[in-house]
């Protein structure tokens, strides 16, 4: 409680204000700390109305977790955990006729001393605390129908079942659907994705779990830091010193020697939109287009391009959205760059998004101030899935590396800074676009802007 009769969430050093509250809904809440039946506040009085207003704005910030305990004795069965903000959980209707069967991205797994059910559709996590409840998943590999599944397992609730087709946990199947194999899940982007990668993309970026991510040091204390330099195999060496060339080095030498992170930049003299289109024009524009069949019998005809850096498959997958904080001649907002016409697309943002959008990569960079423009590097995932199995997303993430370089590289040449960012939030990216996540989606960030020169020194 605040003096001025408001109600703030603590957490790791942040709060979060939540409004005022009468004393009553306080004690109320106050349950919150061992449970607090949702029934309890579904009524239309006052109190329960406050209550459920505090308690959404809790939920919206992901700061609750949902039990389900046995009717018996109160032990936990089901803890089903937020990963995305915003989440509430909505039990899906379910009659004796449906066909259900576990998505094929689910999967249970020991975390520490627990087992928990994910997805990177779902937007929460299920502990699992009744082994019972692991075997009916378990039997749900195949498609099951719910009069059936409950004749054989006592622990097939329907509320449970409800909430993990909600979650996208489960998948419904129709007559038609057949046994549930991957082309009835979800839509056609979907299909072009395979486990490992969907997994792998969601966990190693921000926005749809709750896990530590960046520079956290979780191993210090466990293992020593390895060298900067791998010691030397033993055995004969070859110094290569005396081959070196002598002379003036080139200007490419002279560029990747030059080359360093620039996080700090000089918002007096900002990069200009001409030294944003030569940026863009170098390092990204579409030099060609062209037509083949694909390299197998009977295959479609296949659009490709080709652009400044090289990519997998010549699949050229990636994407620009560029949020503009400060630049000379063009106004602050979210743009996509056409890379076919090498031309700026804006695109209607909230100012509080793009805010986030900006201050997410200035503590990312550990910066001073916001970079000048800040460059999301998207994937059209099924651009490089549709033809590569196992190894798409790897792919992805090869071609950011040589997008990445190529920009260090210009900007060096351009006399601008710049800086790659380690992580990105897909799912803010999301709601700014509108696209899904699974469709097209960050795989990295880079920072532009003209460096900030460094103080005289005394």
């Amino acid at each position: 409680m605040q003096a001025d009769g408001s109600i703030a969430a603590g957490l790791g050093g942040y709060s979060i204000n939540l409004g005022q509250f009468s004393a009553a809904a306080v004690d109320r809440a106050g349950h919150l700390t061992s449970g607090l039946p949702l029934a309890s506040f579904a009524g239309k009085g006052v109190l329960a109305r406050q209550v459920h207003a505090l308690v959404r704005r809790l939920a919206g910030h992901g700061l609750l977790e949902y039990r389900l305990c046995s009717p018996r004795d109160e032990q936990d069965l089901v803890v089903i955990e937020p990963q995305v903000a915003e989440y509430w959980p909505q039990r899906a209707k379910l009659g004796s006729g449906d066909t259900i069967v576990l998505s094929r991205f689910a999967y249970l797994r020991r975390r520490d001393s627990e087992m928990v059910l994910e997805s990177p559709r779902a937007g929460a996590l299920f502990r699992i605390f009744d082994p019972a409840i692991a075997a009916t998943l378990a039997a749900l590999s195949r498609p099951q129908k719910i009069s059936e599944l409950r004749r054989h397992a006592a622990s097939a609730n329907l509320d449970l079942l409800g909430l993990l087709l909600d979650s996208k946990m489960l998948i419904r199947l129709n007559a038609k659907d057949g046994d549930g194999l991957r082309v009835n899940e979800g839509d056609g982007n979907l299909v072009l994705w395979d486990f490992h990668d969907l997994v792998f993309h969601t966990r190693s970026t921000e926005g749809r779990h709750t896990n530590p991510v960046g520079g956290a040091f979780t191993h210090a204390g466990v293992v020593p830091p390895l060298p900067a330099v791998r010691p030397p195999w033993p055995g004969k060496k070859i110094d290569l010193g005396k081959f070196s060339t002598s002379g003036s080095v080139s200007h490419f030498a002279k560029l990747l020697r030059e080359r360093h992170s620039i996080r700090d930049f000089d918002d007096q003299h900002p990069v200009t939109l001409a030294e944003l289109a030569q940026f863009l024009d170098t390092t990204a524009r579409v030099l060609s287009e062209w037509k083949i069949g694909a390299d197998f019998d009977g295959g479609p005809e296949v659009t490709y391009s080709a652009r400044p850096y090289p990519s997998a498959g010549g699949a050229y997958e990636l994407e620009l959205y560029l949020a503009v904080l400060n630049c000379g001649e063009l106004a602050r907002g979210l743009y996509h760059y056409d890379a076919g016409s090498h031309a700026l697309v804006a695109i209607d943002t909230s100012a509080q998004q793009l805010q986030a959008l900006s201050t997410a990569a200035e503590f990312a960079m550990d910066a001073s101030g916001p970079p000048q423009v800040l460059i999301t590097i998207a994937a059209r995932f099924g651009r490089i899935s549709w033809k590569y199995s196992s190894i798409a997303y790897s792919l992805i993430l090869k071609d950011v590396g040589n997008l990445i370089q190529t920009f260090y590289l210009t900007a060096t040449d351009m006399g601008l800074g710049g800086c790659a960012i380690g992580t990105c939030n897909i799912d803010l990216f999301a709601k700014m676009t509108g696209l899904e996540f699974h469709v097209e989606g960050p795989v990295g960030q880079f920072a532009l802007g003209r460096g900030r020169k460094p103080a005289p020194s005394s």
